[in-house]
């Protein structure tokens, strides 16, 4: 019987490895920091980016246009003079200010699911109430002069008129949403992984959203664009990192806790800079 040959059929110069998954792992960390900077850089230069209402110094008009100019510049409720107000100021600075509170407890929150801790029950819930709170509080509070505390109609208030005061209430209606799929999967009765999808959509079209958000009427919107861009870019990443880490089974157990530790991070940052938020 003749003996069978041990020889590789190709030559070891043909042997070649594909590509491993930490060589795809290391390609995306890289893409995930290069847009990372790329987001925040061109949200820079959008707040830079001078605007005519903001530059032009105020002209003294004659009595009898001051009444044309005020109907053709002021919209019907007065907000721009809310805005630019004292009192509009601090408004803007407790509803930001609130909303980074929240975002700490996300962050302590998904910080007890990075590190595989599993407490109690009903601290599992703390995800769902701080976006449930975020959502009521800018359903209800996020305009002064908006439906239900202002004077503005409930149409008058979704019509979209006023895009601020749209974008505010659309954040408060998806971040309801979110509340109630996290509460539903917090307490074990969903058990799908497409009951997370409504956190990561809020997370990345909500931090896309803040780059177009504009407080145009108010005096320092360079600041405040300033603010929404680097937040909006923390937040897509935050988004990346979490969809990484939830929707991609092929990885390890050590490289889906970094992403997500990372997403925890970059939720901390974004509410310590919401409460360190000026006007």
């Amino acid at each position: 019987m003749g003996q069978s040959s041990v020889r590789p059929v190709w030559p070891p110069r043909w042997a070649f490895q594909l590509p491993t998954l930490k060589y795809h792992l290391s390609c995306l960390s890289r893409t995930w920091l290069w847009t990372l900077i790329i987001l925040i850089l061109v949200g820079t230069h959008v707040t830079r980016t001078p605007q005519s209402h903001a530059q032009d110094p105020p002209r003294v008009r004659a009595p009898s246009h001051e009444t044309a100019a005020t109907h053709e510049h002021q919209p019907l409720y007065s907000g721009d003079r809310w805005e630019n107000s004292s009192q509009g100021a601090a408004y803007s600075q407790f509803n930001h200010r609130f909303a980074g509170l929240c975002a700490l407890l996300i962050g302590l929150s998904e910080l007890g699911r990075a590190l595989r801790f599993f407490p109690p029950l009903w601290t599992r819930i703390v995800l769902s109430g701080a976006f449930g709170a975020v959502g009521v509080f800018l359903l209800v509070w996020s305009d002064h002069e908006a439906w239900p505390i202002g004077s503005l109609s409930f149409l008058r208030t979704f019509s979209g008129q006023d895009q601020e005061i749209l974008a505010h209430k659309l954040y408060g209606a998806f971040a309801t949403t979110v509340a109630v799929s996290e509460f539903v999967r917090g307490i074990g009765w969903v058990k799908h992984p497409a009951w997370g999808a409504p956190l990561l959509l809020y997370v990345v079209i909500g931090g896309a959203m803040l780059f177009v958000h504009s407080h145009g009427a108010n005096h320092g919107v360079h600041t405040i664009e300033f603010h929404h861009a680097i937040m909006g870019a923390m937040a897509v990443s935050a988004g990346v990192s979490k969809s990484v880490a939830a929707w991609v089974t092929s990885l390890s157990s050590r490289s889906v806790r970094r992403w997500e530790l990372v997403w925890v991070g970059l939720i901390f940052l974004i509410g310590v800079q919401l409460l360190v938020f000026f006007e």
